[in-house]
């Protein structure tokens, strides 16, 4: 598998990739690559805390969705030059806690960091699962 054959800033189901490849292209291409299984994450909160835990974020992560889009955006741009982004977020939570309108809310965070580095023509894709 290849990056190139993937639009460059995009948020979209994992349906058609599995996880390793996605790793191996992102490696093969010299990008970075983001990992978070948020199955265990029960609500807003937890899968916040869960994807800060997995990307590293800073002690001082606000755990709510601006800190979020500043973690992915202007502190990482801020770090210097980079080289791209492929990012995947497995199984993240079809429940009452953690309905559909946050999870758009979770994903509108993700499309609007893909514009943020689209302006930057550096790539950023992002992929999902739900469980």
């Amino acid at each position: 598998m290849q990056l190139q054959t993937i639009r460059p800033n995009i948020v979209q189901s994992i349906r058609a990739y599995r996880v390793d490849d996605l790793m191996k292209a992102a490696q093969d291409a010299g990008h970075h690559f983001l990992y978070a299984n948020v199955a265990t994450a029960p609500g807003k909160q937890e899968v916040l805390e869960s994807i800060a835990k997995a990307f590293t974020f800073p002690d001082h992560f606000g755990k709510n969705l601006d800190a979020l889009y500043d973690c992915m955006t202007d502190l990482v741009n801020k770090s210097g030059q980079q080289p791209g982004f492929v990012v995947v977020l497995e199984q993240l939570p079809d429940n009452a806690r953690f309905d559909r309108e946050a999870r758009e809310q979770l994903l509108d965070v993700f499309r609007d960091a893909a514009d943020f580095w689209a302006e930057r023509r550096i790539p950023f894709r992002c992929f999902y699962s739900f469980q």
